[in-house]
């Protein structure tokens, strides 16, 4: 007898592709990961750590300046760069991220035209950073991946 296996739903598939981007990266803290999606589509990744030819934290350690690692470079920075480098326009995108983006990254987000914000965990969630998103008109919700379904 054949059993019917659940199949994920987009949310949590794209909610999922973001943490298998968070197994890259490079930071000892916090692994965060994000894809950048259009028309059910990735049309670009990311996953914090170092710049290109710099040192990674898993090799040396983190490079820490009040409070903060100033060697890292986040996911949603990574992933909109990563746009520009291509030439991927990402205005109208949604934004799949496995933790909710910093004040710095929320404008980031915003000036590049994201519309769409879905998060799996919260994360020193910033009042100022969710009022922009509000102002912006940017829709946030948190979704659930669904790493469990994989074979």
């Amino acid at each position: 007898m054949e059993m019917k296996r659940e199949r994920m739903d987009w949310h949590s598939f794209f909610a999922s592709q973001a943490r298998v981007m968070a197994a890259r990266s490079t930071c000892t803290r916090l692994q965060v990961g994000c894809v950048v999606v259009r028309d059910k589509r990735i049309i670009a990744s990311g996953y914090n750590g170092s710049i290109h030819g710099d040192e990674h934290c898993v090799d040396v350690g983190c490079k820490v300046v009040d409070g903060h690692c100033v060697r890292a470079i986040h996911a949603e920075q990574n992933a909109l760069l990563q746009c520009a480098r291509f030439g991927i326009a990402a205005e109208g995108a949604d934004l799949y991220v496995t933790h909710t983006p910093c004040l710095t990254c929320t404008k980031s987000l915003i000036q590049a035209g994201i519309r769409r914000v879905f998060y799996e965990f919260e994360y020193r969630p910033d009042p100022y950073a969710m009022e922009l998103l509000s102002k912006a008109g940017v829709v946030v919700e948190q979704v659930r991946s669904r790493l469990d379904l994989l074979v």
